[in-house]
């Protein structure tokens, strides 16, 4: 079975002595390393599609095991772990926890990308956090990028997100537990983690793996969440009245995307409503809308169904997706 390779991109913005991969960059003063796993199964390691793969806000870039498989048949498929997560780096300054930082690091790992294979047609598959950097990059026409993002898959995240999601995710966002197995970590994931839908206990447990990192042996050893829990501190200076007043930075984003859309809905979400799906489709790329049953926030692209809606979007002719 095809398993990826694991690189690092070197980001301006310093990072912080102590990461959580137990590496320490030399150039932490000024820079900050960014990890990423590439997949690629074509058989051509320098093929010129590239679909890009980015996590939500507590996750890491092995979420998308089950999909990048599937697609790397037919492209590159990069999925980074977002700074502060993973086998990234963390930040000396943890307001640097937030979509611009995220943005520009992006941009180092194309340009790196593009160098050592230069990339032709460029897609993006963002969960929750990951679409909103998508947004950011496919919605400002500026940037510096290999090529224009070609076709875009916001998965359960748009220009209006419910205060109340935020307010739960907010709960649990930071909170370091120790562990005495994978198991055990699992299922307390499990219990906050439930509006993701129905997953068997082994597609769960392959979603964990990656979710821990191992504590010293002088701190009594075991293991804890992989990210930094600092990722919190910008979250928690959230306000009601400041989330509002993104929304309409968020949908000027949205408006200038022109990238062909798909947005994924987990039909029970409290994260993106309805009625925001629908406007989304009326504006801007006019998103092709693709809601799953019996899932909230968010859908984790294991499930056939769903892994079929973003292969089959970004691998046909047209964009074209069943649903």
């Amino acid at each position: 079975m095809i398993e990826p390779t694991l690189n690092y991109v070197l980001c301006p913005g310093p990072g912080a002595p102590v990461v959580s991969s137990g590496n320490s960059s030399a150039s932490a003063a000024t820079h900050h390393r960014m990890a990423y796993w590439e997949w690629n199964a074509t058989g051509n390691p320098a093929h010129p599609h590239v679909v890009v793969c980015v996590h939500g806000l507590s996750r890491q870039g092995r979420d998308f095991d089950t999909l990048a498989r599937a697609l790397s048949q037919h492209a590159r498929v990069i999925c980074p772990d977002v700074v502060g997560r993973g086998h990234s780096d963390w930040l000396a300054d943890p307001m640097g926890y937030q979509i611009p930082q995220y943005a520009a690091d992006m941009l180092a790992m194309l340009a790196q990308v593009h160098q050592q294979a230069p990339i032709t047609t460029l897609d993006w598959v963002g969960t929750s956090m990951g679409g909103l950097i998508g947004m950011g990059i496919a919605g400002q026409p500026g940037l510096p990028l290999p090529v224009p993002v070609r076709r875009l898959v916001l998965n359960d995240v748009g220009p209006v997100i419910q205060w109340e999601a935020l307010q739960r995710i907010g709960l649990y966002l930071g909170q370091q537990a120790r562990f005495e197995s994978l198991q055990q970590a699992a299922d307390a994931m499990w219990a906050i983690s439930t509006s993701f839908g129905p997953h068997t206990p082994e597609q769960w447990l392959d979603l964990s793996r990656a979710m821990v990192r191992a504590l010293p042996e002088s701190a009594g050893g075991g293991i804890t969440l992989h990210y930094d829990p600092a990722i919190a501190v910008p979250f928690k200076t959230l306000t009601q009245e400041s989330a509002v007043a993104g929304e309409a930075m968020l949908w000027q984003l949205y408006d200038h995307i022109t990238a062909r859309t798909l947005l994924l809905r987990g039909a029970q979400s409290d994260l993106l409503f309805r009625e925001t799906a629908q406007a989304m489709a009326q504006r801007g790329p006019r998103a092709h809308v693709v809601e799953f049953e019996g899932v909230g926030h968010a859908p984790t692209l294991v499930a056939g169904d769903q892994v079929a809606a973003v292969t089959g979007f970004l691998l046909s002719a047209e964009g074209v997706v069943a649903g």
